[in-house]
């Protein structure tokens, strides 16, 4: 996975993940406050893995290396806001560096420390190439550098943070032969499961034939979501009330995380209906799952499940239903899988999207239209050396021919949703937050709570 990563990255397709952070000033901080922190950040210049490591290619593959010739400037950057000091200022800010490529030469990440926002606030920008980590490994790396006391200083910034010990090391032949032999093992079971899993797909194919609220892999209709993209992004940003959210979970009897697909399915609906090009058929939304049991950071644990947005439903209540219902299928079917069975379906299933991403050859190909992520947060007040942090918003990826990723997580009780697109492929994609809000109003209205 984390090589394919690094294969897919191209000008107009930049692999990298981010996170937005917005902070407020500490009580009695002075106007040089942000400057001297900068100031003290940059003092953090020995960074620990993985971000002191660059690539290097052997033998047709990336391997990770250290970086000798570590230079502290080029990945932390200080920066204002233009007047007015906006959050509308803030998020074009944003836009315009998570469409620029990571220098393969140097470590995969940048840190951009901005001032000059309203209301004495700061942000931080950080992103890191999809190959080092994957959506829940960035979130924990990120709060690693915060705290939950106030009064705690002197922290270093995440980069600065040692990594865990996972007893990952060679220290003799015996290890490396019985590391070969659980590569072998490994192998071995992987391969044993392709011939049930090929099987589970002609299944699945062949049942979405009979059900058209089922989720099959060739599903997903045509839109405009579904491009070529450029390299110019636009990200948008918006916090919304997680106990409303929780409330419409409770009164319709499902999970939070349906309530938010079914969230998307709306506004991703007006949207299209506002650009004269929603689809007959219900857009299907590729959604990313932790595999990961344990604490780790480091590198990509990810399964993927398709679910039916119900864009082809005008009624909250109903569209609602037939999203609990896709979401709760797929996860069956995962629930009776070993972990290599989850990921050869996966491998299997996405393959066809995959193959069109790596060559462009099949367009018609497509498992799924948008990404969707929800990545859990922390749920108490946290603290980066004094300053509060008010929100955190993810940015993602967006990858030719799925031109819009909707990314989420949580904070204290606040859903954040952080949306970036293809800037041109998708005009005004900035109304998806207002139609979110809209989504949330309609179920209110549906489960009888106003």
């Amino acid at each position: 996975m984390d090589q394919l990563f690094l294969y897919l990255e191209k000008r107009q397709q930049p692999m990298h993940v981010a996170g937005l952070q917005l902070f407020s000033f500490p009580e009695g901080a002075g106007p040089k406050y942000v400057s001297e922190l900068a100031s003290s950040i940059r003092d953090y210049c020995h960074p620990e893995p993985p971000f002191n490591q660059r690539l290097r290619r052997r033998m047709g593959q990336w391997h990770w290396d250290e970086d000798h010739q570590f230079d502290i400037d080029h990945h932390f950057r200080h920066e204002a806001l233009p007047k007015p000091g906006r959050i509308r200022e803030l998020l074009s800010l944003v836009s315009a560096e998570h469409s620029n490529l990571l220098d393969r030469e140097r470590p995969l990440w940048e840190a951009h420390l901005i001032e000059g926002i309203r209301g004495r606030q700061f942000a931080l920008y950080t992103k890191v190439h999809h190959s080092m980590v994957d959506g829940i490994s960035a979130m924990r790396m990120g709060m690693r550098a915060l705290s939950p006391d106030p009064q705690e200083r002197d922290l270093p910034p995440v980069w600065a943070y040692k990594p865990k010990k996972r007893g990952r090391g060679l220290s003799s032949p015996v290890d490396a032969v019985s590391s070969l032999a659980r590569l072998t093992a490994g192998a071995s079971r992987q391969i044993a499961t392709v011939p049930a899993l090929a099987r589970e797909i002609y299944r699945v194919t062949q049942k979405a034939k009979d059900d058209p609220d089922f989720v099959s892999i060739f599903q997903a209709p045509d839109t405009i979501l579904n491009q070529c993209i450029t390299g110019s992004r636009r990200f948008a940003a918006q916090s919304y009330s997680l106990p409303r959210l929780k409330k419409l979970a409770a009164a319709f009897n499902c999970t939070l995380n349906d309530v938010v697909l079914s969230m998307c399915g709306h506004a991703l609906r007006e949207y299209l209906i506002s650009q004269n090009a929603l689809p007959n058929a219900p857009l299907i939304a590729m959604v990313p799952m932790s595999l990961r049991k344990d604490d780790s950071a480091g590198g990509n644990q990810i399964a993927m499940i398709l679910a039916n947005l119900g864009t082809h439903i005008c009624d909250p209540a109903n569209r609602l239903r037939v999203v609990q219902a896709s979401v709760r299928e797929a996860k069956q079917r995962f629930a009776q899988m070993s972990p290599e069975e989850i990921l050869n379906f996966t491998a299997l299933s996405m393959a066809p999207t995959g193959l069109n991403l790596l060559t462009g050859l099949a367009p018609k190909w497509r498992a799924f239209n948008v990404i969707i992520s929800n990545v859990p947060g922390p749920k108490e007040p946290l603290y980066w050396n004094g300053a509060q942090l008010q929100g955190q918003y993810p940015v993602s990826v967006v990858l030719d021919r799925i031109a819009l990723n909707m990314t989420l997580t949580s904070y204290r009780d606040q859903i954040e949703f952080g949306l970036i697109a293809c800037r041109r492929t998708l005009p005004s994609m900035q109304r998806l937050l207002d139609y979110l809000e809209q989504s949330i109003d309609d179920l209110e209205i549906a489960a009888g709570l106003r």
